[in-house]
């Protein structure tokens, strides 16, 4: 046995394992606390960088010491003579390289590596580039990198075109990039600006389509990946719709004038509010929302004083304009007559289009057609059936009515993991389908009890919809799945609601329900049994 060199047995092993762990903590606790001694000490010097250098160059995540890092490098920037500020930071950059080779989604060495190039008269970009170009070589989808490499392009004027094509080069590579799309729709609206769009107008119809052809390749290609998939939808809802007055309504009887806008906003700050104008004359009025609370709504309402309903004359003309967005609208009060209101048609301001915007039909039906041929090729791609659902909710959401609801029952059974989700969606759709199917704003009383559905399990579970029902006074909703009391909201939108039928849901039995709506809608005559 003389001789041979004796094998540790796994105990002896783990044993040196755990001895050897206790003197790195010890080292790095003890290192950790000269360094918080120092900084309160304000002994900022070159031995704090040194220090915290062999805890960084372990654990580069630990933001205290990269801020300690700072302090000193600020503090030495005075005392320094220019050549060894220069070696100091060269120094610094090395050091912050061998940082990201430990961990290259350090959040704490890329954000130091930004504050020390961003305090440089004149950085070398080239080379950053450089350096973002080899750590995406080895993780193509390091976000960290890409937040970086925006940065440094910034800082160096690269030209917009060129970082498309290093996507490009990316994407051909490997279609699962989720920052590389996402870079794309950051370039892209640099490249072509719409100046009649806003940031988010739509793309000249030659690049979208050029764009969804590559897109169109990347799903083909992988149909499960989901990064094409929300750079397609990016695509088709880039242009959001203006700021919009769908309605505007003043009643004699009530005293009081009634606004709805397209979406939920925020009214009476400096640069977002509303102006009245009665018979052309600016009339300071106090906006308030149907439930009193101050935050964004879809309906904002103001009391008029009498002389702005005087009967004696012929008429009074009401204008109200939307001052961040320039919408305005105008409706005219007869005499004799107890109200007066002036609405777009549903159809025609196509109230409801959910998440793509209304590009040129032949895009939008393209597009349909190319993800029905896929779902024929992969019947139980989720993303597949959810686009084409969204597709033709843009195009017309009642001629594809029936279709739809199909495509929902064959969505739920590929994703059950998300049926709740897909039925508030498929009962949000349902909701605004029956609206769409009468003039909205006319409406005054509404029926969506699950008979009036008339269709098999699809019944109500969102209220969103109604918030673009400004006069609606009656609202039955019989049978339905509405579960929880917190879904009733949206009804606090409803100034002249006076009636609501909640008989055979489960939230008829929830504890408090009758206290809820008591405080909900103060005004409304509720039934629930």
């Amino acid at each position: 046995m003389h001789g041979r060199l004796k094998v540790k047995t796994s105990e002896e092993q783990a044993e040196a394992k755990r001895l050897e762990r206790e003197q790195k903590l010890k080292l790095y606790q003890s290192a950790t606390q000269t360094v918080f001694q120092k900084r309160q000490a304000g002994e900022l010097d070159e031995s704090v960088l040194e220090l915290t250098s062999q805890i960084l160059g372990a654990n580069p995540d630990f933001a205290t010491l990269w801020n300690c890092r700072r302090e000193v490098l600020q503090r030495l920037e005075v005392q320094k003579s220019p050549e060894e500020l220069a070696a100091l930071v060269k120094a610094e950059l090395g050091f912050l390289e061998s940082c990201l080779r430990v961990n290259p989604k350090s959040y704490g060495t890329w954000h130091h590596r930004c504050w020390l190039l961003g305090r440089l008269p004149e950085a070398n970009w080239a080379r950053e580039l450089e350096l973002c170009a080899r750590f995406l070589e080895v993780d193509e989808r390091n976000f960290h990198c890409w937040d970086y490499r925006r940065f440094v392009a910034a800082q160096a004027a690269v030209p917009p075109a060129e970082e498309l094509a290093f996507t490009d080069s990316l994407i051909t590579r490997n279609f699962s990039n989720y920052s590389s799309w996402h870079y794309r729709s950051c370039l892209l609206p640099q490249l072509h600006p719409q100046p009649d769009s806003g940031p988010q107008g739509r793309l000249p119809e030659d690049v979208l389509l050029k764009e969804l052809e590559l897109v169109q390749n990347a799903f083909f290609t992988d149909p499960n990946d989901q990064s094409a998939w929300f750079y397609h939808r990016w695509l088709l809802g880039r242009a959001d719709p203006q700021d919009a007055l769908h309605c505007l309504h003043v009643s004699r009887d009530e005293a009081c004038l009634t606004v709805s806008f397209s979406r939920p906003l925020l009214v009476g700050s400096r640069t977002e509010t509303l102006l009245l104008l009665v018979d052309e004359s600016p009339l300071a009025v106090a906006w308030r929302t149907p439930d009193g609370r101050n935050r964004p709504s879809h309906v904002w309402l103001c009391d008029l004083p009498a002389t702005s309903l005087n009967d004696q004359l012929p008429q009074h003309t009401f204008r109200v304009i939307w001052t961040a967005g320039g919408a305005q609208k105008e409706c005219v009060l007869l005499k004799g007559r107890q109200e007066g209101w002036c609405r777009d048609s549903a159809t025609d301001e196509q109230l409801f289009r959910c998440e793509l915007s209304v590009e040129k039909s032949t895009v939008l039906q393209s597009e349909l057609e190319s993800c029905k041929e896929l779902q024929e090729l992969e019947p139980e791609n989720k993303w597949c059936l959810l686009t084409i659902i969204l597709l033709m909710r843009a195009l017309d959401p009642l001629q594809y009515e029936k279709e739809t609801l199909q495509y929902f029952q064959t969505l739920k059974a590929v994703d059950p993991m998300r049926a709740a989700y897909l039925d508030d969606l498929r009962s949000k759709f349902l909701l605004e389908n029956s609206v769409l199917k009468m003039e909205y704003a006319e409406v005054r009383v509404l029926h969506l009890g699950h008979k009036v559905l008339q269709a098999n399990d699809n019944t109500i579970e969102s209220l969103d919809g109604v918030t673009n029902l400004p006069r609606l006074q009656e609202l039955f909703l019989c049978n339905n799945r509405l579960q929880q009391p917190a879904v009733l909201q949206p009804l606090a939108s409803c100034p002249r609601l006076v009636l609501l039928n909640l008989q055979g849901n489960p939230l008829c039995q929830a504890v408090g329900i009758s206290e809820h709506l008591a405080e909900l809608l103060p005004s409304v005559r509720s039934s629930l049994t």
